[in-house]
């Protein structure tokens, strides 16, 4: 782990914020608007970009706190809760994550496994430490990124659907464990996204990567912190991506798996 600290005094009575995956695409864009919101941060992320993303926050007027560590891996959980320590976290947004295309049978096991160990047990290990910070104190928000993927099965995305299916799930039944204790937990169900992520997943040929109709990342963390602090159960950006999950209720599974797995099929956007 490393860490380091912009502007590192806290002004007195500006609340704490946790962004996991806090680098670009999404988690830099809920970060941005928690530091429009009058909130300090400690962003997570691997890589040198969390450099140039804690500045451009600072230049927001938060006080930011970066660490650098691998949330795949059990002492990557525990870098960040040593880093919160003893201070109370108003806002926690757990969205570090990864995703993986192509075939199951071609996929490497390693890269699947990993991205359990991130977009799911990671999840679990981090939430564990806040809610019993949260609950404690009796105050907090919890705003996990799902996605819309929970909503079907995804072929050629075998992995990455099953997992934000089992954080969805964890989310919803999270939120109702915790009603009455002052902590509200919120779902961000976001569809196709310009963000590096269908890069990172080898996913540039197929119809979803490919195409130009993603939805801005900075409008998704504008609806996801919204809804968070309103303590809405779950939020779907876009007329699109409802449009989906509302289908979704009523089509059979066999049917939503062929559907996506028209977009996702390597080759299927040349």
């Amino acid at each position: 782990m490393s860490s380091s600290t912009y502007d590192a005094a806290h002004p007195a009575g500006r609340p704490l914020a946790l962004v996991t995956g806090a680098s670009s695409g999404i988690g830099l864009e809920i970060a941005k608007q928690l530091a429009g919101r009058g909130h300090d941060l400690l962003v997570v992320a691997t890589g040198p970009g969390l450099d140039d993303a804690a500045a451009e926050l600072q230049s927001l007027g938060a006080a930011v706190e970066q660490v650098r560590t691998d949330l795949a891996t059990r002492d990557g959980v525990e870098d960040v809760h040593r880093a919160i320590g003893d201070r109370a976290v108003a806002f926690a947004a757990l969205n570090a994550g990864v995703g993986s295309g192509g075939p199951f049978r071609d996929t490497d096991l390693d890269d699947d496994l990993r991205l359990i160990d991130l977009d799911v047990r990671s999840t679990v290990h981090l939430a564990k430490h806040l809610v019993r910070g949260m609950t404690a104190r009796g105050s907090g928000r919890l705003l996990f990124t799902s996605s819309i993927s929970a909503t079907h099965p995804d072929a050629y995305e075998a992995v990455y659907g099953a997992s934000k299916t089992f954080v969805q799930s964890f989310a919803k039944a999270l939120r109702r464990e915790l009603v009455g204790t002052g902590v509200s937990v919120t779902a961000l169900m976001p569809g196709p996204t310009a963000t590096n992520f269908f890069h990172r997943a080898g996913m540039d040929d197929t119809r979803i990567g490919a195409s130009d109709s993603k939805d801005d990342p900075a409008e998704v963390a504008r609806l996801g912190v919204e809804a968070a602090l309103a303590g809405q159960e779950q939020v779907v950006p876009g007329l699109p991506n409802k449009l989906i999950t509302a289908a979704a209720r009523v089509l059979p599974d066999r049917v939503k798996a062929a559907l996506h797995g028209a977009l996702a099929a390597p080759g299927s956007g040349r």
